[in-house]
């Protein structure tokens, strides 16, 4: 059978604060060389899925500029298949920005139908995980479904994020509640969604002329589905899967990289995670350097007397002589001052930390409150700031916009620079 990947890949994605100030959400980067889209991307790929669209609307730049025609996928074809990226266009109709997940789907329904797909694969784009489509699609066709969705169990105190999924003995939903208050269980859906054509022309079409609806598979076009009576049937996963949303759960999937047994294997060779990379050289660790637990990346200088424990250093970041760096994330280009400090922080692109810098004060001495520290893309710290854990610097900050060496852990630094300025 034929089948179409959808991937929507235009959240704004603001519970990740800062990361998604100047890129959209499947854009941000991720252990140390990919970006988030490149996990669902590889999915299609490893499954044999070479026929991939992807809706992108906030700030699209770095994710198009990134994803180009698709090489690094083997997704830059013409006549079998390919890639291709759509974004919101103003018409003489109702187009106009997507006003949700399923608008967004209908709006580009005309090019989604194009060459009649007997499926359509409905995913999300900013999600970690490996996932073998190929399996979703026989369970699909076994269980003569009209539509499937991905289920997964996740600890009852996130269950609340997701969308509650009750699911009988034959594997057919029976209910489904959209981020309830109080969950009665804690399968939830995964953003995975599998399509017969006609069912989602008709789901589509219906719930867009429907004025009350909000227009989102969640809300609104999976619960009447099942309420429907249509043939709901829920995929079990067991595998690592995270929903990449907020602040802790970016900082704790990288973490989880870095534990005794990751769960995902970045050097599975028969599931490789594909990725457009820039030529650097390798990287370099002086004598007298200490690096523990992390991963450094390409292009990354370490001078003598560094510490590094726990981190991820993505391409080109340098880390001046007596730096310490625990369980962190570095995004490209960030420099670490002398005898600067960073603890259990996420600092953004060519971010620069001048000599004595200490970010992240107090991480480890909060009584197992989680606290990430957060400093933006291209800000610059001058030499002796403290910012204390919890913080957040936004973008293009520099000293000028600084009042105190001390930045408290509720603060959140903004620049007074206007933008033609930055």
């Amino acid at each position: 059978m034929k089948t179409r990947a959808v991937i929507l890949a235009g959240g704004e994605g603001s519970r990740l604060g800062i990361l998604t100030a100047k890129r959209t959400k499947p854009a941000v980067p991720f252990a140390g060389k990919y970006r988030i889209i490149d996990f669902t991307l590889s999915n299609c790929v490893n499954s044999g899925i070479f026929d991939v669209m992807i809706l992108a609307q906030y700030r699209p730049h770095s994710l198009i500029e990134h994803i180009g025609a698709g090489g690094p996928w083997d997704l830059d074809r013409d006549f079998t298949g390919g890639l291709r990226i759509y974004t919101p266009y103003k018409a003489r109709n109702t187009s106009d920005w997507y006003l949700g997940t399923a608008d967004a789907v209908q709006q580009n329904f005309m090019f989604i139908k194009h060459s009649n797909p007997d499926l359509v694969l409905i995913l999300s784009g900013d999600h970690i995980y490996e996932m073998n489509y190929d399996a979703l699609i026989a369970f699909h066709c076994d269980h003569k479904a009209d539509l499937t969705m991905a289920t997964i169990r996740v600890p009852m105190s996130e269950a609340s994020r997701f969308g509650i999924v009750e699911v009988g003995d034959d594997y057919q939903v029976r209910s489904f509640i959209e981020k309830p208050a109080n969950p009665p269980s804690n399968l939830v859906n995964m953003g995975v969604y599998l399509f017969n054509l006609d069912v989602l022309n008709r789901a589509l079409w219906e719930d867009h002329m429907n004025p009350d609806s909000s227009h989102d598979f969640g809300k609104d076009i999976l619960p009447k589905l099942v309420n429907s009576g249509a043939r709901v049937a829920a995929y079990p996963y067991s595998g690592y899967w995270v929903d990449v949303g907020t602040v802790d759960s970016y900082w704790q999937a990288h973490m989880d990289l870095l534990s005794e047994n990751p769960p995902i294997d970045l050097n599975d060779r028969s599931w490789i995670i594909h990725t457009r990379t820039e030529e650097r050289p390798p990287v370099w660790i002086s004598r007298g350097a200490t690096v523990i637990d992390s991963m450094i990346a390409d292009g990354c200088v370490i001078s003598p007397g560094a510490y590094i424990e726990r981190s991820v250093l993505s391409p080109g970041v340098r880390v001046h002589a007596g730096a310490q760096i625990r369980e962190s994330v570095l995004l490209s280009e960030c420099v670490v001052g002398p005898n600067a400090v960073v603890e259990r922080s996420i600092i953004d692109k060519r971010a620069y930390t001048e000599e004595g810098v200490c970010i992240g004060l107090g991480a480890f001495d909060t009584g197992g409150e989680l606290r990430i520290t957060m400093v933006g893309k291209n800000s610059r710290l001058p030499a002796g700031l403290r910012v204390e854990a919890g913080a957040i610097i936004g973008p293009d900050v520099y000293h000028g916009d600084l009042t105190s060496d001390i930045i408290r852990g509720d603060d959140y630094i903004q620049t007074k620079r206007l933008p033609n300025e930055v």
